[in-house]
């Protein structure tokens, strides 16, 4: 379908912006830009802050969203969330309201997790931080109030990313159990040669060469984006947890992420892909922009009723 009239309008005066080259300001421009698309703040029944300790010590923050209307005592499913951001921008505090939205929708906990940022913290420093994020709730998921044989992992771009990658390393390590994934626009493979980067890499929200810097960001070297734990789509699929992706229509992700649920099929893994008609990347903010963003909301709801 064409592209939202209302985002339409949007790209157009953003257009005229001229992006900040430093790296702090590029941060603080996206903190503001993207938290002026959310829209009215959602309610929710609670919101707890943890302490997860990474895999060198680091002390990982856990933001818990118990969705609106939650009985208490009740014991839920839970959907542990990564950030997008390009591995290297946004925050816990920015993504505030998607999770709120995400818990409603999902009527799981949300646990989203504070992993450390590149390129002060580059690969595969982000993955593992979130992984131990995981293996945390996981182990603690009595004390959360939530069902251990009912944790998904979740993520939005760069987010996605490490939720797909983190889901390769719980199988590659014997654990945690993870019940589904719930990508939602991920980055999955360090290639920029697909249809979508040539027909939406300009013009629409995310562009190739804002997907260069975050990739540049990322790696240590270029020869890191072959590892499969940075390119998911160049792993053994084999074995993974069943998983909804949601691709966005205008997005030069989208050939990557439909790929992605293409060979998770060939590997036997049950994946289903829904394209967002009308949307861009980094949909999951666009709520207070575009009413056809709550779609995301709906699928997710859905993929993990």
């Amino acid at each position: 379908m064409p592209l939202d009239p209302r985002i339409n309008d949007y790209l157009r005066r953003l257009s005229s912006v001229t992006a900040p080259l430093d790296l702090q300001a590029r941060r603080d421009a996206a903190e503001v830009a993207l938290r002026e698309l959310h829209g009215p703040l959602e309610s929710v029944a609670a919101i707890d802050t943890h302490i997860a300790p990474g895999h060198d010590g680091h002390a990982i923050r856990v933001r818990a969203y118990t969705p609106d209307g939650t009985a208490t005592g009740a014991v839920l499913p839970a959907l542990v969330f990564a950030h997008g951001g390009g591995w290297f921008q946004c925050s816990l505090e920015l993504y505030d309201n998607p999770c709120r939205a995400l818990a409603n929708a999902t009527q799981c906990k949300v646990l989203s997790v504070d992993y450390r940022l590149a390129p002060e913290s580059r690969f595969p420093i982000p993955l593992e931080d979130f992984y131990s994020a995981l293996t945390w709730v996981a182990r603690h998921a009595d004390g959360l109030g939530i069902d251990p044989a009912r944790i998904a992992v979740g993520g939005d771009s760069a987010g996605g990313n490490l939720a797909a990658a983190a889901a390769i390393l719980a199988r590659d390590r014997g654990g945690p159990a993870i019940a589904h994934q719930l990508l939602c626009y991920p980055v999955v493979d360090h290639n920029f040669s697909t249809e979508s980067y040539r027909a939406y890499g300009q013009n629409f929200f995310l562009t190739e060469a804002v997907m260069r810097y975050c990739w540049f960001t990322y790696l240590v070297n270029e020869a890191d984006g072959a590892s499969p734990y940075a390119s998911p789509l160049r792993a053994d699929l084999t074995g993974l947890p069943a998983a909804t992706l949601l691709i966005c229509e205008y997005d030069p992700l989208r050939d990557e992420g439909l790929a992605y649920a293409r060979r998770l099929r060939e590997a036997g893994v049950e994946a289903r892909d829904h394209l967002l008609p009308g949307m861009v990347h980094a949909c999951i903010h666009m709520l207070g922009l575009t009413p056809d963003a709550r779609r995301l909301f709906d699928l997710a709801g859905e993929a993990l009723a």
